[in-house]
């Protein structure tokens, strides 16, 4: 995490993928001032936080929006975001999205969503539920598993995002990559929630 503080309005994210996803959706957006902070994994959280309110020009920060995967349980991540930013002494939201305090409002997101087990990762595979390679994707893991061969259960959502990326006209790029490359629809309803949580942080 860069504790160099540029911009009056930060967004904390996990690592380098949501970095990348997230700059493309802020272009996207036409969102200024808003500056990504990837923390390389969320169990980096709570001394990141720390670290960042000790850092020259964090009094001036107007907004501070952590983003975490929900994981297999959202309530438990929600929690763990809250529990970094109480040990850092910053404001904690009692829900998700809901921005608190002043200078710095804070607010969580939690992916896919509030109350949805999952990552990122799912959240980019429901914005393309409706993608023709879709079904293809899905035939995919049905012929591994008719074939008696390994399916990766833990990381399904991962897997399934690579094989749906080898179907555009660049293959081999990961998530945060695609996003730049402009494959994933950001005017989907399945991004609703993400743009309005970060059309908030300026407005």
């Amino acid at each position: 995490m860069a504790l160099k503080i540029e911009q009056p309005n930060i967004l904390v994210v996990e690592g380098k993928e949501e970095d990348l996803f997230f700059e493309a959706l802020i272009k996207h957006l036409k969102l200024q001032d808003i500056q990504i902070m990837p923390i390389g994994g969320k169990e980096k959280l709570r001394g990141n936080l720390k670290a960042l309110v000790q850092t020259p020009g964090f009094s001036e920060v107007i907004f501070l929006g952590v983003v975490r995967d929900a994981d297999t349980n959202p309530n438990h991540a929600f929690q763990s975001v809250r529990d970094a930013l109480r040990a850092a002494g910053l404001p904690t939201p009692e829900r998700p999205l809901q921005p608190v305090g002043e200078k710095p409002r804070v607010a969580i997101l939690i992916l896919p969503g509030v109350d949805t087990a999952g990552t990122l990762e799912d959240l980019c595979l429901r914005a393309v539920a409706q993608d023709p390679a879709m079904v293809c994707v899905e035939n995919y893991f049905k012929c591994l598993e008719q074939m008696g061969l390994f399916l990766p259960y833990n990381m399904m959502s991962k897997a399934k995002v690579q094989v749906f990326l080898a179907s555009r006209r660049k293959a081999g790029l990961r998530l945060g990559e695609a996003a730049q490359a402009g494959y994933w629809p950001w005017e989907t309803e399945a991004f609703e929630q993400v743009r309005n949580f970060l059309q908030q942080i300026t407005s």
